[in-house]
C-alpha cells in the first residue's frame, strides 16, 4: 500500500467556465481568437462548429474563468477522522482567487505542506496559476513550481498515482471511484454541465456543491490507496 501525509495534504478540485455565456456574446478580438482555436479542435470533433464548441471554452485558462475553488482536509485519528471543507465561490473571479490565496499561504507557512487533485497536474494547478497571473495576483509558492526540482514540488496527483507509470490512458474520477468501491460525485452534474448551471440556470450553489463531492472522492480514493478505512459522510464538515 502506498503512504501519505494525510494531515498535511490539501485536497481541492477548481471549477471553470467559459468567460461568456455564449459564441454570440464574444467581443470581435475574443471571436477570433477563438475561430482560431477551433480549427485545431474540429478534426476531433465531427459535426461540430465554432459555435457548438464554445461550452468548452472553460477548460481553456484564456477563454475561461474559475467560479469555485473547493478544499478539504483531513483532520484526527482513526473512527475520529473527518473532512473539514472550504469553498471560495462567486462571478469576481479575482477576488475567489485572492481568498484562496490568502489561505493557503497562510495554511502552507512554516511547515511542509501538500496539494492533491484528480488530473491536478495537468488541469487545476496550472489553472490556477495562469488565472492567478491574468488576474495580477501573486502565485502561491506552494502552486507555482518555476525553478522547483522535481522533488520540491509537493503536489499529488491520484489520476497519475493511479497509473503506477503507465502514461496510455486516463481514467476520470468517476471512472476510478466506481472501481474502488466509493460512491460516484457525480449523481447530480458532471463538468460538461457546468457552464450551463451557471450561465443558463444562475445556480452556483448547486456547482459549489458538486465541487465539494469531488474533493471528498479525491481524500477518500487516497485513502483507499493506502488500505485506510474511508471517512463515512456523517463525519464530513462544510466551513462557511
Amino acid at each position: 500500500m502506498l503512504s501519505f501525509p494525510f494531515h498535511h495534504i490539501l485536497f481541492l478540485d477548481i471549477e471553470t467556465v467559459p468567460q461568456y455565456p455564449d459564441y454570440s456574446g464574444l467581443p470581435e478580438g475574443w471571436r477570433g481568437l477563438w475561430d482560431n482555436k477551433t480549427n485545431s479542435l474540429l478534426k476531433y470533433h465531427e459535426g461540430e462548429n465554432k459555435e457548438s464548441l464554445y461550452p468548452r471554452a472553460g477548460i481553456y485558462a484564456e477563454f475561461g474563468k474559475i467560479v469555485c475553488i473547493s478544499c478539504g482536509v483531513i483532520m484526527g485519528n482513526d473512527t475520529q477522522r473527518k473532512i473539514i471543507l472550504k469553498s471560495f465561490a462567486g462571478d469576481d473571479e479575482r477576488l475567489l482567487l485572492q481568498q484562496f490565496a490568502d489561505m493557503i499561504n497562510k495554511w502552507s507557512a512554516g511547515e511542509t505542506r501538500y496539494l492533491c487533485a484528480h488530473n491536478g497536474k495537468e488541469f487545476d494547478f496550472p489553472y490556477l496559476c495562469r488565472r492567478m497571473i491574468i488576474n495580477g495576483l501573486p502565485i502561491p509558492s506552494i502552486l507555482n513550481i518555476a525553478g522547483k526540482k522535481p522533488w520540491e514540488v509537493n503536489h499529488y496527483d491520484t489520476l497519475e498515482l493511479w497509473k503506477f507509470g503507465d502514461y496510455k490512458s486516463f481514467t476520470s474520477l468517476a471512472l476510478l471511484a466506481h472501481t474502488l468501491g466509493i460512491p460516484t460525485p457525480k449523481d447530480d452534474i458532471d463538468g460538461s454541465k457546468v457552464w450551463k448551471v451557471y450561465w443558463e440556470e444562475k445556480n452556483l450553489p448547486r456547482i459549489v456543491t458538486y465541487c465539494q463531492k469531488d474533493v471528498v472522492t479525491v481524500a477518500q480514493i487516497l485513502l483507499r490507496m493506502s488500505g485506510e478505512p474511508l471517512i463515512p459522510e456523517s463525519q464530513i464538515e462544510i466551513k462557511s
